[in-house]
């Protein structure tokens, strides 16, 4: 079984402390991280992490992506970049460490044209294989049209895991194929169904409505500071966060999806398997800027719990 990770919006997360943000006033940063960014490049740097090796696609041009491309190397995992002609963004974090407030500044997303789609997905189509586990992670650029992820899922054995971890009309567009797992957090949930929230209950009630309806096998609903809920079959299985002192929550979502990964891989039980996402995620919240899961701090979250 072989894991493959699509990342369509990558980009070159950069990262720094301030010690006090006001206005008007040039601030000196310090503390500046560079780091590969971007769904499932994030699913892929913490699986390697888990020692699971997963091959990671993704657009790449320009300094940030070469950057970004030599910053994987160096972690020793072997990335497959797709070369595009427009530049991949920055993302851009501040923690002020006089508030202990993190600031965090998206700058445009990736340009991806028709062509450069083409050969993404006959990427995708050449390294998946029958009994694969296939993750698109993260949100799509504005010039990805809304049904691309249905295109590409159209084209690869059945048998292939799916797992969604995006939100709003894609995630929506996407339910249209039968998918194995999706991790909304609790509004990307409410926001399925056209509402701004639901209460505990009416989350529930969704996730086990989007199982009967067998558009996924697995909905784990991240509940923030409050860990998660997974919904399977005629069941629902909550896992509460062990508490840390929180310093980032850049790549907890991501995190979370690679723990869930290594419980599939394990054959966990969907009980364990939630405990793993869990620990990954709370795991990216105990360090700094875009460090995400840790080896050393996953061993520490799992001996609280």
């Amino acid at each position: 079984m072989k894991i493959v990770t699509l990342t369509l919006n990558s980009t070159l997360d950069k990262s720094a402390n301030v010690d006090g943000i006001v206005p008007d006033k040039k601030l000196k940063c310090h503390s500046i991280t560079y780091a590969p960014g971007g769904g499932g490049i994030n699913v892929t740097r913490v699986l390697k992490r888990l020692e699971v090796t997963s091959t990671c696609i993704y657009p790449c041009a320009g300094e940030h992506g070469r950057l970004s491309t030599q910053l994987l190397l160096k972690e020793k995992i072997h990335p497959r970049p797709i070369t595009v002609k427009n530049p991949i963004r920055e993302n851009f974090a501040v923690r002020d460490t006089q508030s202990g407030l993190q600031y965090r500044f998206g700058m445009p997303e990736n340009v991806l044209s028709n062509h450069e789609l083409f050969r993404i997905r006959k990427t995708i189509h050449d390294n998946i294989q029958e009994g694969d586990i296939l993750v698109l992670s993260g949100s799509i650029p504005e010039s990805v049209p809304l049904n691309y992820y249905i295109s590409l899922l159209n084209n690869i054995p059945k048998s292939v895991k799916v797992i969604v971890d995006s939100s709003g009309p894609v995630l929506r567009e996407t339910l249209q194929y039968p998918l194995f797992l999706i991790k909304p957090n609790q509004k990307e949930l409410a926001n399925l169904v056209g509402r701004e929230s639901l209460s505990s209950r009416e989350q529930e009630e969704v996730a086990l409505k989007l199982i009967h309806s067998e558009k996924v096998q697995y909905v784990v609903v991240s509940l923030g500071k409050d860990g998660a809920f997974l919904a399977y079959k005629d069941k629902i299985i909550y896992q509460g966060n062990p508490k840390f002192p929180k310093k980032s929550t850049i790549g907890a979502g991501d995190s979370m999806v690679a723990g869930l990964l290594y419980g599939i891989l394990l054959e966990s039980s969907p009980a364990q398997m939630l405990k793993w996402g869990v620990v990954c995620g709370v795991a990216a919240t105990m360090i700094e800027g875009t460090g995400l899961a840790t080896q050393a701090n996953i061993k520490k979250v799992l001996k609280k719990l």
